[in-house]
């Protein structure tokens, strides 16, 4: 008999919460063969995320995972043996009582947001019991590190790579023919004060760039750089423009493997940069107080651990710009200078996540 899970997400961040927390329920039902529930608040961001999907559905099933709407008020309804609160989202108070009136406790974990500060290993498995009800709370977070919880990533994932055709793929998006010498480039990120700093550092560069630019939050900022109201193909200088539709979590994948650089966001892109083992520029969500900087540059000194103090720099430079508006200019030709570098660090770090256990598989041994 399989083992119900039920996975509970808060869309917060568009895309960041549920994506995550999507791929996790696909890959507990298809790989671990379990029966997995995804409530969600908001279906809309699923629905660009997986085309099958319907935002004004209560109830429906995909590729394994029955998902629901995530009402305020909440049915009644039996507790899962496993109950994933994902990003502290808060589980409906009648959901909690009847966790604590089952006659086998629900295994309850709250699966944390991703970072690679010193202090995650520590908290870690971590237990917190229930102020009030007879219930345990097991914290549980992803991060690099053996002592984390790994990262997800599909068993195929590599076998996928492999097969991946990347003039075909092209010819799918309906891109123009690649230049010699181009520097392909995705572009994922929130608003961002230091854009139109970037796009004229590669309009003027010796080198020709091909941006491809999925719709999003950046599309608006793009638009006002080449003065215009619309469009999906834009020139100036050394730079060309490609906008994309939005794009299914599997079509993503295959933008990031197609490209020689990857600009990203959030959490569940960066992931996903990471495995494909290209270049990248990690856009991470901007907290109160500056906090966010402390855990990019907590995430630096592991990835950069390994590369020379010049790429390194490099690196370091740019990503901080880009984070916090500064010199793009700048930063941009000496990170340019050394991407060769930079790809051969990628990939072995890349490499080295892959020793590790990944994140749904941590997950179900933990549960037993």
């Amino acid at each position: 008999m399989k083992r119900h899970w039920d996975i509970f997400c808060a869309v917060v961040d568009n895309y960041g919460d549920i994506g995550v927390c999507w791929r996790l329920a696909r890959q507990l039902a298809t790989e671990h063969d379990l029966e997995v529930r995804l409530w969600v608040d908001d279906l809309a961001p699923l629905s660009r995320l997986c085309p099958e999907a319907q935002a004004d559905a209560e109830i429906q099933y995909l590729q394994g995972v029955e998902v629901r709407r995530w009402w305020v008020d909440f049915p009644p309804v039996a507790p899962a043996q496993v109950v994933i609160e994902a990003f502290a989202c808060t589980l409906p108070e009648t959901y909690l009582v009847a966790m604590a009136d089952a006659p086998e406790k629900p295994l309850w974990i709250n699966l944390e947001y991703l970072s690679a500060e010193d202090w995650v290993e520590g908290c870690h498995r971590m237990a917190s019991p229930h102020p009030r009800l007879a219930l345990t709370k097991l914290f549980f977070f992803p991060g690099f590190t053996p002592g984390a919880g790994g990262l997800l990533r599909e068993r195929d994932y590599d076998a996928r790579r492999a097969a991946f055709d990347p003039a075909a793929f092209r010819d799918a998006l309906g891109l123009l023919p690649r230049e010699n010498g181009e520097l392909t480039i995705s572009l994922f990120g929130y608003e961002n004060p230091g854009l139109a700093a970037l796009l004229a550092a590669w309009a003027g560069g010796d080198r020709p760039v091909r941006c491809l630019l999925p719709e999003g939050r950046l599309l608006p900022q793009a638009l006002t750089f080449f003065g215009a109201t619309e469009g999906r193909l834009f020139r100036r200088g050394r730079l060309t423009l490609e906008v994309l539709p939005f794009l299914s979590q599997p079509d993503y994948d295959a933008l990031l493997w197609l490209c020689d650089l990857n600009f990203v966001r959030g959490e569940d892109s960066f992931v996903r940069a990471q495995w494909a083992a290209k270049p990248f520029v990690w856009h991470i969500y901007p907290q109160e107080n500056v906090a966010h900087m402390v855990k990019l540059r907590a995430f630096l000194d592991r990835y950069l651990v390994s590369v020379d103090q010049v790429t390194a720099g490099a690196v370091r430079n740019l990503w901080e710009a880009w984070n916090d508006a500064g010199p793009l200019e700048e930063a941009w030709p000496a990170f340019l200078a050394r991407i060769v570098e930079c790809a051969q660090m990628t990939k072995r770090w890349a490499a080295n996540l892959h020793r590790q256990d990944d994140l749904a598989t941590q997950l179900v041994a933990a549960a037993g």
